[in-house]
């Protein structure tokens, strides 16, 4: 489906050829829009986050809570012999507190694209806008979320004297690359997440499974068949090596590093062509 403008009557027509069929258009007018929706994005984020807090007794709490709880729920286990963790290069309880922070970051990034685009099912229906914006502003709030949590991470390191390598100056580049994950997952599933509850409720529940697979409450392990597992994980070097560029400094898989973030990068492109082909069907099917 061709959209065209015309700027004289401010008028969008729609006409049934593939924007495929001229892709250098069809990037132009992505990249365009890109562009157009950053004000939009910026107000939306905006009104979303003091809208989240504003009608919360606890506030911004809300956004360290979970993570504390998990801390304090495994490091409990661990000091009681419960279940064995093995050795971490921090203390258990910072460990687990900014191994937590670091995976909640990629589950929002990835259920963030079917939150927008569902919770905005009026918005599309009734006003012609960037479907883009909607997208930036969750982008905005992920952030927004992890710079609150960042002060308690800075906390606990504080509290256990815990040393920083001067790598930790790269480690938001790996932090962008998680959050560029989560995000290909989420534009890639946010056209059928609107049509349909299951899926998000269905991301729940995996990415609960999800968790178990990737070493944010245990270390690496060295051999057997989860090693193998959390080693396919694509999520594992790109948490690994933040928590690392902040830590020892030292990458231990640099290769799996970069071939996720290459892998990740090419999926966001994929994932934005496939919401912006896909988001004019979905609002004709939710508006009859």
């Amino acid at each position: 489906m061709t959209r065209l403008v015309n700027q004289k009557l401010s008028k969008v027509v729609y006409k049934p050829d593939s924007q495929l069929r001229n892709p250098v258009r069809l990037c132009q007018e992505m990249a365009r829009d890109l562009l157009a929706s950053r004000e939009l994005a910026w107000q939306l984020m905006v009104r979303d986050i003091s809208a989240q807090y504003r009608q919360s007794l606890l506030g911004i709490c809300w956004a360290v809570i979970p993570p504390i709880i998990t801390a304090l729920g495994f490091t409990f286990a661990n000091n009681t012999n419960i279940v064995n963790i093995g050795a971490t290069d921090m203390p258990y309880p910072a460990y687990v507190m900014f191994s937590m922070t670091l995976w909640q970051t990629f589950v929002e990034a990835l259920t963030s694209p079917i939150q927008a685009v569902t919770s905005a099912k009026q918005m599309l229906v009734k006003i012609n806008f960037p479907r883009e914006a909607l997208i930036l502003a969750k982008l905005g709030q992920i952030f927004f979320s992890f710079a609150i949590k960042l002060i308690l991470i800075i906390t606990l390191f504080l509290w256990y004297q815990i040393p920083v390598s001067w790598t930790a100056i790269l480690a938001p580049v790996a932090l962008i690359h998680l959050v560029i994950l989560g995000t290909c997952f989420g534009l890639l599933l946010a056209p059928l997440g609107v049509l349909y509850n299951d899926i998000l409720k269905g991301i729940t529940y995996i990415t609960g499974f999800w968790l178990f697979l990737t070493p944010v409450v245990y270390p690496l392990p060295n051999g057997g068949g989860l090693a193998t597992l959390v080693q396919l994980n694509p999520v594992t070097p790109l948490l690994v090596t933040t928590r690392e560029l902040t830590t020892t400094g030292v990458v231990s898989n640099p290769f799996g590093f970069w071939l996720v973030s290459l892998l990740a990068i090419i999926g966001l492109l994929l994932g934005w062509l496939v919401y912006r082909l896909a988001m004019p069907f979905v609002v004709e099917r939710i508006s009859s």
